[in-house]
C-alpha cells in the first residue's frame, strides 16, 4: 500500500483550510449558517459557470481554490449550457432553483454577496472580463467599483 506523500496531503489540507475559510466568510458576511453559505456559493457559482463562454468560465476557474473549482465543475454539463436570456431577473430564478426556495433569503443580497466574496480573492482583471461578459442588468448585482 503506497501512502501519500506528506506534502501532496498537506496541499490537500491547505485546500479545505482555504474553501472553508471562504463558506466562513461568506456566512458572516450574510449572517447565515455554514451549511447553508455552502449551498449559495454552490448555487452561484453553478450559474454563473453556466452563463459565461466556455473560455471565460475557464479563466476564472483558473482562479478558484482548487476544492472550490471542484464545486464549480461539479455536475457541470457542457452541451446543456445554452441558456437564451441572460437577464438579471433570470440568474436571481437560476440561483433560487438551485439553492432551494426560501421566502426568507433576498436572492439579490445573496447573490451580491458570492460576487463580492469573489471580487475579495480574485484578480481585478478576471473579475472585470467576467463582469463585462455579463448583460447590463446583471451587473447590478455585482459590487460597484
Amino acid at each position: 500500500m503506497t501512502h501519500m506523500s506528506h506534502t501532496s496531503f498537506a496541499g490537500f489540507t491547505h485546500a479545505a483550510q482555504q474553501a472553508q475559510h471562504w463558506v466562513n466568510e461568506l456566512a458572516k458576511d450574510l449572517c447565515w449558517s455554514e451549511p447553508s453559505a455552502f449551498r449559495l456559493l454552490k448555487s452561484v457559482l453553478h450559474t454563473l459557470r453556466d452563463w459565461l463562454s466556455p473560455a471565460e468560465m475557464a479563466d476564472l476557474s483558473a482562479q478558484l481554490p482548487v476544492l472550490v473549482r471542484g464545486i464549480y465543475f461539479e455536475g457541470w454539463n457542457p452541451s446543456a449550457t445554452t441558456v437564451c436570456e441572460r437577464k438579471k431577473h433570470d440568474f436571481v430564478i437560476s440561483v433560487r432553483t438551485s439553492f432551494g426556495y426560501d421566502d426568507e433569503v433576498d436572492f439579490n443580497t445573496a447573490i451580491n454577496a458570492v460576487f463580492k466574496l469573489l471580487e475579495r480573492h480574485i484578480s481585478h482583471g478576471e473579475i472585470v472580463q467576467v463582469r463585462n461578459s455579463m448583460k447590463k442588468s446583471l451587473r447590478q448585482l455585482w459590487p460597484a467599483d
